[in-house]
C-alpha cells in the first residue's frame, strides 16, 4: 500500500475538502481508489460482500466537481465530491436497485429517492448501492441477492441489518459515508456490530420517499460514518420537508434544521450532560454473549463518569420485554406497507408481498417474512393491532416520563445485548427477528430518536456500541455529547483489512 493509500484510509469529509482545495487530490482519483478496494475485498480477497452494485457513472459525476472546483474556485455543495454508500433499499433513477430481492435483480427505478436528489444536490457522488436483507425485514444480512455480508472486524460473524452493506461497506473504507434505514434498528445494529457512528432520527425529519417500507410510521433514512462530524453533515444535506412524504412536516418543527455540522463544531463539555443507565436494558452476567458487551459498555460509563458526567444509575422500565412484544407491529404492518409500495411500481417483477412469499425466493434465514405472510387482512379493524398501535403510546409516555422524573439529557444501554453471532449460529436459529435481544426496538417502537456510538472492543476485538436514546428532535444534543465523547477517547478503530 502507497502513502497516498493509506491517506485515503479512514478520510472524513472535512480532510477530503482540504486536499482538495489545495490541489493534493482529486474527487475522481478517490473514486478511483475505492472503486479498486471494492473490487479487491467485496467479491474477491475478504469477500466482505457489502456492495450490490457499484454506480458506473461515479467517476464521471467525480470528475463533474472536480470541473466545478477547478473552474468555479469552490466546492459545488456540502458534499462536493463525496463518495457515498446507499442501501439498496432507495430507488436511484437509471441504477438497478434490489430491495436485497434476487426477484429485483434487473429492476432500474425512473426516478430517484427524495434523498438521492438531495445527495446530488449537495454534490455528493453515488458511488455505491449496498447489501440489505430482502426487503429489509429482519436484523441481519441474510439475502438473496447478496447471501451474507460480512464483518470487517470477524469475518465468520454478522454485520448486522438491515443496512449491513452500508455500515460494513463504511467500516472497510469502501466509501466515505453511507446512508442506511432504521424501522427497528436497521441502522445501529449493523453501526454498532461495525464500530461507527449510525444515527435513528426523529421519524419525518428525513424522506422516505422512494424507499421501500416495512412500518411506514416507524421508517427512516439516516446517516452512518466514522466520525461524528461525517454524520453531522451528511445529515445536514438530507433533511427537510417533501411535499410526498406527509410525515416529513416533522421537519419544519425541528430547531436546527440544517445546522447539525456546525453544532457539533461548538465544543460542549461532557460534564455538561446528565445521563440516565436503564439498567433493564443489558443482558445477564451469566449469559456468555451478553457478558463481554456488558463489560465494554460499563467501562465506558466509568469513563464517561470520570470525565465529569453526572450519571442516574439503575433506571428499570418494569416489564420491558413485554412492552417490546406488546409494540411489535412489525409482522402486522409490514405485508400493507409492502403490498401499497409495489403496487404504485408497474414495472416492478411482482406487485405484492405474497408474490414474493409464495415464489420462497427470499433468504431461508429471513424469518419474519413468515410471521408477514400471516397478517391479517384488514389491520385497520384488527384488535390485536390496535391494541399495540395504543401501547406504542403509552410506552412512549412511559419512556418519556423517565427523561422528566430524573431530569437526564439521554437514556443509555447497549446498542444490541448480545456480541454479534456467527453465521452458524444464525444457520441453527439461536436467533429469530422478533426474539433478537437488540435494544434498538425501544427507540423505534417509541417513536424516539437514538444514536449508537462505538465504545470500545470485547476481548475477543467485537466492536460494541452504547446507545443514546433521546426525546424528540434531540439530534443536535446527541451529535454534540458524541462528539465530546469521541474527542475524548477516540474510539474508531479500523478493521485489519
Amino acid at each position: 500500500m502507497t502513502d497516498l493509500d493509506t491517506e485515503f484510509r479512514e478520510l472524513t469529509i472535512d480532510a477530503l475538502h482540504s486536499a482538495l482545495r489545495k490541489g493534493e487530490l482529486s474527487a475522481a482519483g478517490l473514486v478511483d481508489w475505492y472503486i479498486a478496494r471494492i473490487q479487491v475485498h467485496n467479491q474477491a480477497g475478504a469477500e466482505i460482500q457489502a456492495v450490490v452494485t457499484v454506480n458506473p457513472l461515479a467517476r464521471d459525476e467525480a470528475v463533474a466537481r472536480d470541473e466545478f472546483l477547478a473552474t468555479e474556485g469552490n466546492l459545488f455543495g456540502p458534499l462536493h465530491g463525496v463518495p457515498v454508500l446507499v442501501k439498496d433499499q432507495a430507488e436511484t433513477a437509471g441504477l438497478r436497485t434490489t430491495f436485497g430481492s434476487i426477484l429485483f435483480e434487473g429492476y432500474v427505478p425512473e426516478s430517484d429517492a427524495t434523498i438521492i436528489t438531495k445527495l446530488k444536490d449537495a454534490g455528493a457522488v453515488i458511488l455505491a448501492k449496498t447489501a440489505m436483507c430482502d426487503f429489509a425485514a429482519g436484523w441481519f444480512s441474510s439475502s438473496s441477492m447478496t447471501d451474507h455480508t460480512k464483518n470487517p472486524y470477524a469475518p465468520p460473524r454478522e454485520s448486522g441489518g438491515s443496512s449491513a452493506g452500508t455500515a460494513a461497506g463504511v467500516a472497510a473504507d469502501f466509501g466515505l459515508v453511507g446512508i442506511g434505514e432504521d424501522t427497528g434498528g436497521s441502522i445501529r445494529i449493523p453501526a454498532s456490530f461495525n464500530n461507527l457512528f449510525g444515527l435513528r432520527v426523529t421519524t419525518g425529519l428525513i424522506s422516505r420517499t422512494g424507499f421501500s417500507p416495512l412500518v411506514h410510521f416507524q421508517d427512516t433514512p439516516g446517516p452512518i460514518g466514522r466520525t461524528v462530524s461525517d454524520v453531522a453533515k451528511l445529515l445536514d444535506s438530507i433533511v427537510g420537508y417533501d411535499p410526498n412524504d406527509p410525515f416529513t412536516v416533522t421537519a419544519l418543527a425541528a430547531p436546527s434544521t440544517g445546522g447539525y455540522a456546525q453544532a457539533v463544531d461548538v465544543e460542549v463539555p461532557l460534564a455538561s450532560w446528565r445521563i440516565g443507565v436503564l439498567e433493564t436494558g443489558f443482558g445477564s452476567d451469566e449469559n456468555p454473549d451478553a457478558e463481554p458487551v456488558n463489560r465494554v459498555v460499563r467501562a465506558a460509563i466509568s469513563q464517561l463518569e470520570a470525565l465529569g458526567v453526572s450519571t442516574t444509575p439503575e433506571l428499570e422500565i418494569s416489564e420491558l420485554s413485554a412492552w417490546i412484544a406488546g409494540t411489535s407491529v412489525y409482522a402486522m404492518q409490514s405485508k400493507a406497507d409492502i403490498d401499497d409500495f409495489l403496487a404504485k411500481r408497474p414495472a416492478a417483477p411482482v406487485s405484492s408481498f405474497m408474490e414474493i412469499y409464495d415464489s420462497r425466493q427470499f433468504h431461508p434465514l429471513n424469518d419474519l417474512f413468515h410471521d408477514i405472510a400471516q397478517a391479517p387482512g384488514a389491520i385497520d379493524s384488527d384488535v390485536e393491532y390496535l391494541r399495540r398501535r395504543l401501547n406504542q403510546e403509552q410506552f412512549r409516555r412511559l419512556v418519556l416520563n423517565m427523561f422528566a422524573a430524573h431530569g437526564i439529557d439521554f437514556l443509555i444501554y447497549p446498542t444490541v445485548q448480545v456480541v454479534p453471532p456467527t453465521r452458524e449460529e444464525l444457520a441453527a436459529e439461536k436467533y429469530r427477528a422478533l426474539t433478537f435481544p437488540t435494544n434498538t426496538v425501544i427507540g423505534s417502537q417509541a417513536g424516539l430518536p437514538a444514536l449508537t456510538i462505538p465504545v470500545g472492543f470485547t476481548r475477543d476485538g467485537l466492536p460494541v456500541g452504547l446507545e443514546l436514546l433521546g426525546t424528540p428532535l434531540s439530534e443536535t444534543k446527541m451529535l454534540q455529547f458524541a462528539h465530546a465523547w469521541e474527542r475524548s477517547t477516540c474510539p474508531r478503530k479500523a478493521p485489519a483489512l
